[in-house]
């Protein structure tokens, strides 16, 4: 097995702004390294971790701080835990890195997939921020309902300026720098 370290590898960000795309070429990536990791992608994890929840900010919360706790369960045994969820507020993302760094978790990376609107609702194959902008959808994160920008990401990628690739390679730069995964 190649040599790495259990963390937290948080993707934040709009919807459609890469953060799935972006966590799944890097869990490609670890895996072929022979690295331990999972990811779990917002969907997934509504589906079968929080089913039944709203998209209240109360349920919001609830649902993010069980991928965080998910997340912690999985840095602390060994394993990059990857997690790919809009995560709209700024103060429950920095919730759960306070208690991952509190719970001897080894790092807490977040990675902000920035794009502007513009970009996000030309690439929307589902009309959804066409009918969110028309006001045909409510609590839609970025439009009707807030999303925060992290302060101080590790890592920003940006999705709709520059390559997938460029953005994967900049992640991995940061991760090989902090010494969390070891040189390709």
């Amino acid at each position: 097995m190649s040599h790495h370290k259990g963390f937290i590898l948080w993707f934040t960000g709009m919807s459609g702004a890469g953060k799935s795309t972006l966590a799944e070429l890097l869990a490609q990536e670890f895996k072929s390294r022979g690295y331990r990791v999972e990811l779990l992608d917002g969907d997934e994890v509504r589906t079968h971790l929080s089913k039944g929840l709203s998209f209240s900010r109360e349920d919001r919360d609830t649902n993010v701080r069980r991928i965080g706790w998910v997340a912690r369960l999985l840095a602390r045994n060994g394993v990059i835990a990857i997690t790919a969820a809009i995560s709209p507020y700024r103060e429950v993302r920095d919730e759960i890195r306070a208690v991952a760094d509190a719970e001897g978790c080894e790092a807490f990376v977040e990675v902000f997939a920035s794009a502007p609107v513009a970009a996000l609702a030309e690439r929307d194959v589902k009309g959804l921020y066409k009918k969110a902008l028309a006001g045909e959808i409510k609590n839609f994160t970025g439009i009707s309902d807030p999303y925060e920008p992290p302060e101080h990401p590790e890592v920003t990628a940006f999705t709709s300026g520059e390559s997938i690739q460029e953005s994967v390679d900049r992640i991995l730069k940061y991760l090989t720098e902090q010494k969390l995964i070891g040189a390709a």
